[in-house]
Formats: structure tokens, sequence, C-alpha cells
């Protein structure tokens, strides 16, 4: 228990001998890392433009009541433009297929993502679930129907 709080408990598994348990880098971390599991030695090259599914080798089960966020790692994304397509990504806790990190290439240079590179962050955080109740009219509001950027830059 850390401040109060309790910790959820992931189960991972294994579906690839070489894959990596995903590991939180600091004391402060809020993502553990997911690294890739390649089965070609020579990973997969991901053009600039384009997107790769990069396979981890694992599975999850994720407590009911959180859901798994997949995040860009920040030095991927600086350094090369290389970012999750789907940011954050979701996994659900009833999913227990493999996790995979779709990864799209914004750099002007081909990216090779080698086997047990780290290539995303994987955050456990709670899930509200909301009650839905069709209405005739919804409350006015200051904003009203203004979208994007209707409150400025």
């Amino acid at each position: 228990m850390l401040g109060g709080m309790t910790h959820p408990t992931l189960r991972i598994k294994r579906l690839s001998p070489a894959a990596s348990i995903p590991a939180y880098q600091t004391e402060g971390s809020a993502g553990m890392d997911l690294s890739s599991c390649q089965p070609d030695e020579r990973g997969v090259t991901i053009a600039p433009g384009r997107i790769a599914l990069i396979p981890t080798g694992l599975s999850v089960a994720i407590p009911s009541g959180y859901e798994g966020q997949v995040r860009p790692r920040s030095g991927l994304a600086s350094k090369h433009g290389v970012t999750v397509v789907n940011a954050p990504g979701t996994i659900d806790a009833d999913y227990r297929g493999e996790v995979r990190v779709a990864l799209i290439n914004q750099g002007p240079e081909p990216f090779v993502v080698e086997h047990g590179m780290r290539v995303a962050q994987l955050v456990i955080a709670p899930v509200s679930r909301a009650t839905i109740v069709e209405v005739d009219a919804l409350d006015g509001t200051a904003r009203g129907a203004g979208g994007f950027g209707s409150t400025g830059v």
C-alpha cells in the first residue's frame, strides 16, 4: 500500500519464452515498459508514414474495474517520431489475447523495431462506467454547441 492506495494485481502470461515481462524503470514511474517480441532476428522495419503491429509475446489479465492504457515512450517519439498511433490504446479487463502495440513512424527515416526493444508504456488505471439515460433535451451551458477551437487556440 502506497499513500493509502492498494495496488491492483496484473497477471501476465508469456506466449513466447523470449518475451520480456513489463517492468517499471524507476520508483516513480506511472507506466511499465512493454517490449517487442520479434520472431525474426532482423526485427520489423516501419517506413515513414506506415503503421506496424508489434507483438509483445504476452497476454494479461487486468483486474475488473481497471483498464490497461498503452502509451507512447517519450524517447521514441521525440528522437525518432515513432509513437502509438491510437494513444492511449485501451486493453479491456476481459481481453485475453496477445498484447500488440500499434506503432506509427512519423519520422523522416525508416525505423527498425528490434526484439526486446521497449516500444510503449502500460499504465493500469481505474475505469468509471456511466449509467446511460436518454433524454429529450440537455441543460444549457455558456459554451453551448461550440466545438473544436471554440474556446480559443
